[in-house]
């Protein structure tokens, strides 16, 4: 789930010919996004507005432009009924049912959709806030307080020894799968300092030779998740209680079920994969 420079252009002010072409609709229903769905996949609408679709928005945000074509972000009331033939569906339940940086637009939109939303009164003196032209912020007319999106890093480690891979599942997990380990990366501390921390605190072993691979967004709900190869250097696996539901060693060749290969998580698996093998 990656945004592609080369074709997603992000913006931020209303372009000028808005509304006289047909762009991306990125309609939102709470946490469903309004999609055309059948037997071949699912689509985001085209159309000059969301009053081509019969919706009236109770917030818009221009997000860029995907393919030369416009893109825009709507929230629309929780009572309101997708016009037919179309539907609402949640965003977990299109993986794989859009193309990958359809999804990726998708992702950047709930979150900003969420983040207007959220910021619409300055939290210092409770003054309606107003668009800052030209930037992605609310600012406060009042007291001056700027208002960016929120942005939760997560620090993701993936943990090897010899021949073999440390998995974990969370309680919240689809039956069967395990992934590597995560965490939020607290105040006043370093990314490094949160994989150390959260790894012994979920499973009970030190690492180290901390690689970093790669980051990505993920908007369940606004988070950047940020993920590194490690090695074992001590101890034993002692599941987190409430936390980690199972964790063990597994050897490269009897993986258990694994997230899903938009995930960062599976990427990071896979390229340890390959290097363990000497694919890489």
């Amino acid at each position: 789930m990656f945004l592609d420079p080369g074709r997603f252009v992000p913006s931020i002010d209303v372009p000028d010919d808005a509304g006289r072409v047909a762009a991306h609709w990125f309609v939102w229903r709470g946490n469903t996004l309004l999609v055309d769905r059948d037997a071949g996949g699912a689509r985001v609408p085209m159309a000059r507005g969301p009053q081509w679709l019969g919706l009236e928005p109770l917030r818009t945000v221009y997000l860029g432009t995907l393919d030369g074509e416009h893109c825009f972000a709507a929230e629309c009331d929780e009572g309101v009924d997708a016009p037919a033939p179309m539907q609402w569906a949640g965003l977990r339940s299109l993986f794989g049912a859009i193309d990958d940086l359809t999804f990726a637009v998708a992702g950047r939109a709930i979150q900003l959709v969420d983040w207007d939303r959220s910021h619409r009164f300055c939290g210092r003196c409770a003054t309606p806030t107003e668009r800052k032209p030209g930037e992605r912020a609310r600012v406060c007319p009042s007291c001056g307080q700027t208002h960016y999106p929120r942005i939760a890093p997560v620090a993701m480690a993936l943990v090897r020894r010899e021949g073999e891979l440390l998995l974990a599942r969370s309680p919240h997990f689809p039956p069967g799968m395990f992934s590597a380990l995560a965490g939020f990366v607290e105040a006043g501390e370093s990314l490094e300092e949160c994989l150390h921390r959260e790894v012994l605190e979920e499973v009970g072993v030190q690492v180290g030779r901390v690689r970093y691979f790669q980051s990505q967004p993920w908007p369940f709900p606004h988070s950047l998740m940020v993920a590194f190869h490690c090695e074992w250097t001590g101890g034993d696996i002692v599941p987190q209680a409430g936390e980690i539901e199972a964790a063990d060693w597994f050897p490269i060749d009897r993986l258990p079920t694994l997230p899903h290969r938009l995930s960062i998580a599976r990427r990071l698996i896979d390229h340890a994969l390959a290097e363990m093998r000497g694919d890489a």
